[in-house]
């Protein structure tokens, strides 16, 4: 039975793709045309493809338009990434049609394996100063997470949204903490006291149950970071996973849920924290512009998620990245590696936090002085900026949906009904993982 549905999933992303590449194929056509009209009068022409949102779309626009205005030999042509059900199928799509952009900067690596598998990308430390560059961002740490298992890297690390908890400053201080909880039992306790004094209508957190794989970025995947100590999921391309790190977060969501402090259902039609019937949640900094435009009366604190109450040392968290990559269908990777240059800026960077609000990767954040009036004006962001050094991605690895899927099923079996103890729920999940894997290599 599981292998049959991983048969019909893969069968009906085939004729996904065809349809994406039969659809891609025409706009890439004529980007061609107009790239042999520009070449013959000694221009380069780059297509770059930014996300379709409208904050980074206005970002983008304001960083071609720049671009273009001081590289006049070198034109690069903005377009939002193509209609699908993803920005990975989408640019599965195209690297099949051989009509991929010459950069695209919503690089998810969680799908970088399938786009090197196909020989979709530029290895970006072919470049001769790429080690330069990396180093004025990057600390090495978070670098060499990026590294792909050929020993490549195929993505610069541009923006991360680390997933912290946010919480409702007031009524906090209305159970009469001065703090917000940092540990399991502090966090179980807080929950106990809300449910107290607040009784049906106030839960300490509310999240979605469902057993959707990208819903555990933001609970499950986040605190095994946390737990671990910085780990993901593989390790050298093997499980690791089933641990004591992981097992500690399933038996504190499973208290979270037995013990009433969160509820088993969940309304999809409304924000709970912004309707005040939750104390905290657990998101990026996304979050600041949406409390400050629909909840301008809430004063949201933020700070580490929960760590189990032996922890110790920093708090490491997903980071959410996106990244810039260039395909290998480019005809100018030298200048392609140029723009991408360009992009990651400093005052670049700036624009990301000011029109985006999202957190540039890159360590200097908080002690260059490009950005100090944005951080004196933006308080709350200091706060991602800070956990930006400490957060993990995912890993490259193929059917990585498919196994967060698996995860999603065992997490709500064990943590949301209780149904599985926390270390047969991982070795379940681990073993269909491994089938996920078998079928895939």
């Amino acid at each position: 039975m599981w292998g049959r549905s991983i048969h019909i999933r893969f069968s009906t992303g085939i004729v996904s793709v065809w349809l994406l590449c039969m659809l891609i194929s025409i706009p890439g056509c004529q980007r061609n045309n107009d790239a042999r009209l520009y070449e013959r009068e000694g221009i380069v022409t780059l297509t770059y493809w930014a996300a379709p949102n409208p904050q980074e779309m206005e970002l983008a626009d304001s960083l071609v338009r720049v671009w273009n205005k001081n590289n006049p030999n070198i034109r690069v042509r903005l377009q939002s990434i193509p209609v699908g059900q993803s920005t990975e199928e989408v640019l599965l799509a195209a690297i099949a049609a051989k009509t991929t952009p010459d950069i695209c900067s919503n690089i998810w690596p969680g799908g970088l394996y399938d786009y090197t598998r196909a020989g979709g990308l530029v290895p970006l430390d072919s470049f001769a100063d790429f080690d330069s560059v990396m180093s004025e961002r990057l600390s090495i740490e978070l670098l060499e997470t990026f590294r792909s298992e050929d020993g490549h890297f195929y993505q610069v690390p541009w923006k991360t949204n680390p997933v912290m908890m946010i919480y409702n400053v007031r009524m906090l201080e209305e159970l009469g903490y001065d703090e917000p909880p940092l540990t399991y039992s502090e966090y179980i306790d807080v929950g106990k006291r809300v449910r107290e004094q607040f009784g049906d209508r106030v839960w300490m957190g509310q999240r979605d149950i469902r057993p959707i794989w990208w819903q555990r970025f933001f609970d499950f995947y986040p605190l095994y970071i946390a737990a671990s100590g910085g780990k993901t999921l593989f390790c050298e391309g093997e499980i690791d996973f089933v641990n004591e790190a992981a097992e500690q977060v399933l038996s504190f969501f499973n208290r979270c849920y037995s013990e009433g402090i969160y509820p088993r259902t969940f309304s999809h039609t409304r924000d709970p924290f912004l309707s005040e019937n939750t104390v905290t949640n657990f998101a990026g900094p996304w979050q600041i512009p949406t409390v400050q435009r629909y909840a301008p009366h809430i004063e949201m604190g933020v700070s580490p998620i929960p760590v189990p109450d032996n922890h110790d040392g920093p708090v490491y968290t997903y980071g959410d990245f996106k990244n810039i990559s260039i395909f290998s269908t480019t005809n100018h990777p030298d200048e392609a590696w140029e723009f991408v240059k360009f992009l990651i800026e400093a005052q670049n960077d700036l624009l990301l936090l000011e029109i985006a609000n999202q957190i540039p990767a890159r360590y200097d954040l908080l002690d260059n002085p490009l950005f100090e009036d944005y951080f004196k004006q933006n308080p709350l962001v200091v706060k991602f900026a800070n956990q930006a050094p400490y957060t993990r991605s995912v890993d490259a690895i193929p059917g990585l949906k498919e196994i967060f899927d698996a995860i999603s099923q065992e997490y709500e079996a064990s943590s949301v009904y209780g149904m599985k103890d926390p270390a047969q729920a991982l070795s379940d999940a681990a073993r269909r993982s491994r089938v996920i894997l078998d079928w895939l290599q």
